[in-house]
């Protein structure tokens, strides 16, 4: 996920620098458009029009946006969630990808016929995952909630990095 990765740094350094571009990215446009991408993704997930890799990148990319718009004018300005939950998805996705996507060759054959049983059970759909991360958007009194749902998506791309061959 290079793009959703990109974008949480490039977020991270506009809320650190207390940037005026975040004026721009709070506006109702952002929200909407990233929710329509959103829901577009999930449907293209849902009936395997999308390839995996392409629905993960830009559904997390999409509701990065859409929570940032959202949430940034109902908490204090200088909250420091704006500036910590992008840098905590960039590390999460960093370690997902080099410890388990970049090492998958390193797998036996049962873990992985174990995992493969895991995808295929339907528990852990990423469609189904992606619907849980949007529906976390509108509790934002429960705001730990949002990063809890994007760290099983990542679980959920590292189990399909995995498998993938």
């Amino acid at each position: 996920m290079p793009v959703f990765v990109a974008l949480c740094l490039i977020l991270a350094v506009i809320v650190q620098t207390k940037s005026p571009l975040q004026g721009v990215l709070v506006s109702p446009v952002f929200m909407y458009v990233g929710l329509t991408i959103a829901i577009a993704t999930i449907i293209g997930n849902f009936f395997k029009k999308l390839p995996e890799t392409i629905s993960y990148d830009l559904f997390a990319s999409s509701i990065l946006f859409a929570w940032f718009a959202y949430w940034k004018p109902l908490f204090v300005t200088d909250s420091p969630i704006f500036f910590f939950f992008p840098i905590y998805f960039t590390l999460i996705i960093a370690f997902a990808t080099l410890f388990f996507i970049e090492q998958r060759h390193k797998i036996d054959r049962d873990s992985l016929q174990r995992m493969q049983a895991i995808a295929d059970s339907g528990v852990v759909d990423p469609w189904l995952v992606m619907i849980c991360v949007t529906v976390t958007l509108y509790f934002e009194n429960r705001f730990i909630q949002y990063p809890t749902m994007m760290t099983l998506l990542t679980m959920r791309y590292a189990l399909s990095g995995c498998l993938k061959k």
